[in-house]
Parts: structure tokens; sequence; C-alpha cells
């Protein structure tokens, strides 16, 4: 057998083992696959799931079982499944973190849960970033590929071991979710159906500062206030619409993702110190992050 085969064989073999933790999950509308987390327990890409799921069928090796939502999280874009009834199957280990150029397998599955695969590269990696939603991902971790009902399934490295879930991301970019992301989710979904994230309630733009009031502020630029949830943080501690946010908490007033992704769950309870301009003149006030209201 030379080389290209036996690469070829080992692939395969690869790919088998995946079948034992390795779901096709079923909504209605648009399939996705799902990964066995634990015998009772399947992670999802939460997009593709519809807004109003509460249950859902899973299928695995070509049996299938009812699941209930058991907890959802846009800002990481985890959802987690509770089954009805318990499937044998062991997760790999968490592999070495990847380098650009290696290469991956992506694993799904078909209408009756059984495993799908394709090879894709890692095309960029980097360090952790926040997505949209203020949600932390612990590692940025691109692949040349596109997915469709694969999407949510593990990916893997040739060596078997476990690099997170792939999922669709910005500008329909094919990224892992990596598996370290995913830990840390997975029981607080299960314990609250949501995770908990800090809020201001309070919706800001950028601004340029005028010129006249440059040498005052210190600053270039801000963060104007464009509205204020009612009874929200904010507007219980007296901002007020048009103030310009120059600091937060000593610190310029960036973008609003920026501060979006400064307010993770442990921030919550905590003062934020917001330095403003209001009508020409500065002042701080100080507001307490509260929990996000669940939509």
């Amino acid at each position: 057998m030379d080389l290209i085969e036996q690469f070829s064989t080992d692939l395969a073999d690869r790919v088998a083992a995946t079948a034992s933790f390795t779901v096709a999950i079923h909504t209605g509308k648009r399939p996705a696959s799902g990964i066995l987390w634990r015998p009772d327990v399947v992670v999802a890409s939460e997009q593709m799931l519809p807004d109003d799921a509460t249950t859902c069928r899973v299928a695995h090796a070509g049996q299938t079982l009812n699941a209930t939502l058991a907890g959802r999280d846009p800002s990481t874009n985890v959802a987690v499944l509770k089954l009805e009834s318990s499937l044998q199957g062991t997760l790999p280990a968490v592999a070495d973190a990847p380098k650009v150029g290696n290469l991956t397998l992506l694993i799904g599955a078909d209408q009756n849960g059984h495993a799908t695969a394709r090879l894709a590269m890692v095309h960029a990696v980097g360090e952790a970033w926040h997505s949209m939603a203020g949600g932390r991902i612990d590692a940025l971790i691109r692949l040349a590929t596109w997915i469709g009902a694969d999407e949510g399934g593990p990916v893997l490295s040739l060596a078997g071991g476990l690099i997170g879930m792939s999922t669709s991301g910005p500008r329909r970019r094919t990224i892992v979710i990596p598996a370290a992301t995913l830990d840390r989710v997975v029981d607080p979904l299960l314990t609250h159906g949501h995770i908990a994230r800090g809020w201001l309630g309070i919706g800001l733009q950028p601004v340029m500062i005028p010129d006249s009031l440059r040498q005052t502020t210190s600053r270039d630029s801000g963060l104007i206030v464009v509205g204020l949830a009612t009874g929200g943080p904010s507007e219980a501690a007296g901002v007020l619409p048009g103030d310009i946010v120059l600091d937060i908490d000593g610190a310029p007033a960036g973008r609003p993702r920026a501060l979006t992704a400064s307010l993770g769950p442990d921030r919550i309870g905590q003062a934020v110190a917001l330095r403003l301009l209001r009508a020409g003149a500065l002042q701080t006030i100080s507001v307490t992050i509260a929990a996000r209201p669940r939509s």
C-alpha cells in the first residue's frame, strides 16, 4: 500500500471513529449537526436552531431521540440540547492549538446521524476575540472551507483530537468555536438556560469632539448617547441622551463593540465610571452594571 492510499485509509478510520459522538439535528427547518458532549447532552450551533425552538429530534447512528433545548447563547453561538435518554459515545481528548496550514477533519452527520466528513486547512489563527454580541471566543480558528448541514459538528486534528465546533462566522467564513469555549459555557447553559451578560442599558454611536473642546476633554472622539433603556442602569444613574462618553473607567471610549465586550458576567453588580461631556461641561457618573434582560 503506497503512502497516499495509507493516508486515505487512516482518514477513513478517523472518520469512522467519530460516529459515536456526532449527531444530526432535525428542527423541522434546516438540518444541522451536533456533538454528543455527554451521554445525554448535545452541543450545537445556536444560529442553526429556529428562534422559537424548544424541542427537536436528534439522530445518532440510525437511532432517533427527542431532545429539549436546555439553553442557548447567541454571543458564543452555542446551544445545548438535553436528550430524553442517554447515548453511548466518548469525546476525544482536546487537540493542541492548530497552526496555519494544518489539515483538520470537519465532521458532520447525514439525516440518519451517520458521519460525513471533509478535509479543511486552517486558514488563520489568532488570539481570543469577542463576537458582535460580546461573547468571548477563546481563540480565532478560521478554516478554508464552506459548511452546510455539517455546521455544529466536531472539528478534529488529523491525530483525532477535538479542536472545537464548526460554525459560520462573520462574512460567512467558517470558524471553529474552540473546545475551551464550549467547556466554559455548557454547564451554565444547562443550569440557567443562558449566559448572563453585563448591561448598561445605553445606546452609543461614535462621534468626533468639536475642535473647541478637544483641549478641555483631551479627546478627539467619544461615544454619544443615542438611546437609554427605560429604567436601565444608565438612566437610573442620570445619563442623558446627547451626553458624550469620553472615558470608561479611565480608558478612552472607543467602539461600542469594545464596551460590550468588556461587560462580561463577572462585571455584573460592579460600578463603572463614565466621564461625560454634557453641554460643553465635564462630569463623571457612576453606573452599576446589571444583567442584560433576556429577550
